[in-house]
């Protein structure tokens, strides 16, 4: 989070964040990325039907095979991603990875003619808001929880949910109150 908002402070110049003003905030976009992984919106795309027989991975899929693509398991393969149960977003500053589904190892949204048509807006959405949120408010946990040890387990259903909700005190920042 202290990575954001120094990212915040230093490229953003105004009151308000503006949707041009996203492309210079690489870290926040990197971090939706990395939650995205580990945290897809929905644990399994809908079921795709096998065309013909094929062989993937040397497993034989006999035609008209409903198949399930699990996007959490994906998301957390460590034959592709290192450290695959830690939230790193740095993974994603210097790759090419995007949310667009031709990546195969990153795939919130689906991929093809059967990816989510609400993406684009979704994401630009998810970063306006969120770095809008950071830029105005500090995030506090109550209690003084520790972050650290916070429950990021998952309750697996149609959409993925946390286990325990998140709950944030949002404290207007200083140089945002108005008189």
């Amino acid at each position: 989070m202290s990575k954001i908002v120094d990212e915040i402070k230093r490229e953003i110049n105004s009151n308000k964040i503006t949707d041009s003003q996203l492309s210079n905030l690489p870290y926040l976009q990197a971090s939706i990325k990395e939650a995205m992984r580990l945290h897809p919106p929905v644990p399994l795309l809908l079921p795709h039907m096998a065309a013909e027989t094929c062989e993937v991975m040397n497993y034989t899929i006999p035609k008209n095979s409903k198949i399930f693509v699990n996007l959490w398991a994906m998301g957390r393969d460590p034959k592709v991603w290192d450290d695959p149960l830690s939230f790193k977003p740095e993974r994603f500053m210097d790759s090419k990875l995007d949310l667009k589904g031709q990546d195969f190892e990153l795939l919130p949204f689906g991929s093809g003619r059967r990816m989510c048509p609400g993406m684009p807006s979704g994401i630009k959405s998810v970063q306006l808001v969120l770095a809008s949120l950071i830029h105005e408010f500090d995030l506090i946990l109550p209690n003084d929880v520790d972050p650290m040890k916070l429950n990021m387990n998952d309750k697996f259903g149609i959409a993925l949910k946390m286990e325990e909700p998140l709950k944030l005190i949002f404290k207007q920042k200083r140089e945002h109150q108005y008189a």
